[in-house]
């Protein structure tokens, strides 16, 4: 792979990667508790967005090899 092809796939990992990190913790679905000075925070549908988000590029970077 070429280092111009390198750097448009990584912008466009970093960009995708901007995006999700501003929903993070926002999604409905997301649990969250707090019960006096104690907070659990478990962001499950972000784990999936993240996920089918991972695996679309990578399917997409499997098609192009």
């Amino acid at each position: 792979m070429n280092a111009g092809k390198l750097f448009i796939l990584l912008g466009i990992v970093f960009l995708l990667i901007g995006i999700i990190w501003t929903f993070i913790g926002k999604l409905p679905g997301d649990i969250s508790f707090k019960k006096g000075n104690v907070s659990f925070h478990f962001p499950i549908m972000t784990s999936i967005v993240i996920s089918v988000v991972l695996s679309l590029i990578l399917f997409i970077l499997s098609k192009f090899r």
